[in-house]
């Protein structure tokens, strides 16, 4: 009876091992086979694609989006064009997102600052078509393409601590100016050729998070991993860059995660012209 036993143990597990084989080889060539593109039926807010004309210094960047939340469904769309001055970025951020109080996902930004008191976001996006909803098995069978956007700070900041109220938080980068201009113009760069090229969303490869790594990593001497746990996880990667010294401040993780959440400061200057200075924190 024992040995009956043991024999159709190892046979299920026999089985079972060969089935879910026979599943994942299947999914790989599946997801091989999809080929991403821009001409499909896009969801309404993600109908336009950036692109930007570069002019030495001068970047004139077209459908910068700045829609204006009622709520999570319902916003007045609009996008804008507008030339930047390279000789005048000043600063970076990067904004953290968590979806929950757990170290999973998160959406991460960076946002630009120029010396005359202005604010342009980039952050890697799902481009998602008519009757698709997100599903993390879909972004490893190739379903979703990636598109790069740049927001105005109104959109961007607004959406998330405001109308989904999720926690926000902005830190200062600690770099200089030159490379500052470098990962500018190279994420600008990805976002033509993404116009004609396009790419898939994937999750481990290809999200919000290891999209802005890439920029990073062709600045580093030293890369960043793409494996690490915090970074395909990336609520924590704030933990990454603290670690590498990228966060402008001499606070602890701890007290630098409470002291650049910034959702009261979003709710208190909602409608304030200056909004995007007035929710930032002095480096601490």
């Amino acid at each position: 009876m024992k040995s009956k036993t043991a024999y159709y143990i190892k046979n299920f597990f026999k089985y079972f091992s060969l089935t879910l084989l026979t599943i994942i080889i299947w999914l790989i060539v599946f997801a091989s086979f999809q080929t991403p593109g821009t001409d499909k039926n896009w969801i309404e807010t993600d109908l336009k694609l950036p692109e930007a004309v570069i002019n030495w210094d001068k970047i004139l960047i077209k459908n910068i989006r700045n829609f204006k939340h009622i709520s999570e469904s319902e916003r007045v769309k609009w996008y804008y064009d507008k030339e930047y001055d390279l000789s005048k970025l000043e600063k970076v951020y990067y904004i953290v997102e968590p979806f929950s109080d757990y170290d999973w996902p998160a959406h991460t930004m960076l946002s630009f600052e120029f010396n005359n008191w202005d604010y342009l976001s980039f952050s890697a996006e799902i481009r998602k078509e008519k009757g698709e909803s997100f599903s993390p098995l879909m972004w490893l069978l190739n379903q979703f393409e990636l598109f790069y956007v740049w927001w105005d700070e109104n959109d961007l900041v607004k959406l998330r601590a405001n109308i989904r109220k999720d926690i926000v938080r902005i830190y200062p980068v600690n770099t200089s100016k030159e490379k500052i201009k470098k990962l500018f113009v190279s994420i600008i760069e990805k976002t033509n050729r993404l116009k004609k090229e396009p790419e898939f969303y994937n999750t481990f490869h290809n999200t919000c998070t290891t999209s802005i790594l890439k920029h990073i990593n062709t600045l580093r001497d030293e890369k960043i991993s793409f494996l690490d746990m915090r970074i395909l996880l990336p609520s924590n990667s704030d933990k990454v860059a603290y670690e590498k010294w990228y966060l402008d401040t001499k606070l602890s993780l701890k007290q630098a995660r409470e002291y650049y959440k910034i959702n009261e400061l979003s709710e208190k200057y909602w409608n304030n012209v200056d909004y995007s200075k007035l929710i930032r924190k002095e480096r601490k």
